[in-house]
């Protein structure tokens, strides 16, 4: 199976990667202080919810009707070999020490039109379709091949190059959290969010929305990183979108020792769009290898913005087949939202301490 040989390649791809880039991790003292900070949480809670399956209907009622029970100190468990169908979002309310752990698989409705409705619908849908919010909480997958993915059935919206009431993944607005071994397959776009979020590890995760097709996976994020201590380390990113992208509130954020193929770069912003004030400070990514993208290192902000971003780094990235190593524009604009907007201001978003060290490889021209 097609799926089975790339999730082989891409699991020796991570360890190589991280055995030659290990190094690294003890140079930068700055750095050895932000990790001090990542959350140990607690490995036992007082009660255990066991989700439960009813074959061709929408697993999701069942655990909405009792989350109220399993809010705090509790575990919350996808069982292995059970494929669950998440045909209506969960939103899981304010947890704290709290588990989620998904050792089953996952599945998006398969209908295009059935998600499009419940976008729309603000009542079902918050956002995201896996929402999680609170402190103390772990999201854990399972390392084995066949089990713990998420697969959100996006060649058909890609094919389709539909955009219309897209949903986004996984909302992880948490103090003190982890996410560790999440496996996510063909999302229709946008992956992880930690936008808000503080204290946050996010490692060994596998994101593959990987076209079987010409058709392009559109706005596929990886990790949206807007959020205060923050490190996203050791994932396997294979997108159609920023890899990650540090937008307004991202303070503290490391991103390092990842694997990123297919899409648009390690990217601070989009900025200042609409004129606003936003603000970006002590971000870095390093020891990253960047396959077949658009873009390395990318900074991009709106004509009239405002704000700041400072103390940024980009420190050896590895680059095979990359158009644009480094690439920075501050007349940004979404052109799938219409033509460039008409402004008069002189305002830019302002930059303070970029530092672009030690790229290497080869440019796709």
């Amino acid at each position: 199976m097609a799926r089975e040989n790339i999730r082989q390649v891409s699991s020796s791809a991570q360890f190589l990667l991280a055995a030659l880039l290990l190094a690294w991790l003890v140079m930068h003292l700055p750095i050895a202080a932000l990790l001090s900070l990542v959350p140990t949480l607690v490995a036992s809670y007082s009660k255990t919810f066991v989700v439960p399956h009813v074959d061709g209907q929408d697993d999701t009622p069942a655990l909405k009707a009792v989350l109220a029970n399993y809010s705090s100190d509790a575990q919350i468990l996808f069982q292995r070999g059970v494929s669950y169908n998440i045909w209506t979002p969960i939103n899981f309310g304010k947890l704290t020490n709290v588990e989620i752990s998904v050792q089953g698989n996952l599945s998006y409705p398969t209908d295009i039109a059935t998600i499009q409705k419940i976008v729309a619908n603000t009542t079902l849908y918050s956002g995201f379709w896996f929402d999680i919010q609170g402190t103390n909480i772990t999201l854990k997958g399972n390392t084995e091949p066949n089990w713990g993915w998420v697969d959100g059935h996006g060649q058909q919206w890609w094919d389709a190059m539909n955009q219309t009431n897209r949903p986004h993944g996984w909302r992880f607005k948490v103090t003190n959290g982890i996410i560790q071994d999440m496996k996510l397959w063909k999302s229709i776009a946008w992956n992880f969010s930690l936008s808000g979020a503080k204290n946050v590890h996010a490692f060994q995760n596998t994101i593959k929305c990987i076209s079987d097709t010409n058709s392009f996976p559109f706005n596929t994020d990886g990790f949206a990183v807007g959020g205060t201590d923050l490190v996203v380390e050791n994932n396997y990113i294979y997108n159609g979108d920023d890899c990650v992208t540090a937008g307004n509130g991202a303070t503290n954020v490391l991103f390092q020792n990842n694997y990123c193929e297919g899409g648009h770069g390690l990217s601070i912003g989009s900025l200042g769009s609409g004129g606003a004030a936003d603000y970006v400070t002590n971000v870095t990514f390093q020891n990253v290898v960047m396959k077949n993208h658009l873009y390395g290192a990318r900074f991009k902000s709106w004509t009239g913005g405002n704000g700041l971003a400072s103390n940024i780094v980009w420190r050896n990235i590895v680059l095979q087949h990359v158009k644009f190593p480094i690439y920075v524009t501050q007349n940004y604009w979404d052109q799938g939202k219409g033509p460039k907007p008409n402004t008069t201001s002189t305002n830019s978003t302002h930059l303070q301490n970029i530092l672009f060290d030690n790229f290497s490889g080869d440019i796709d021209e």
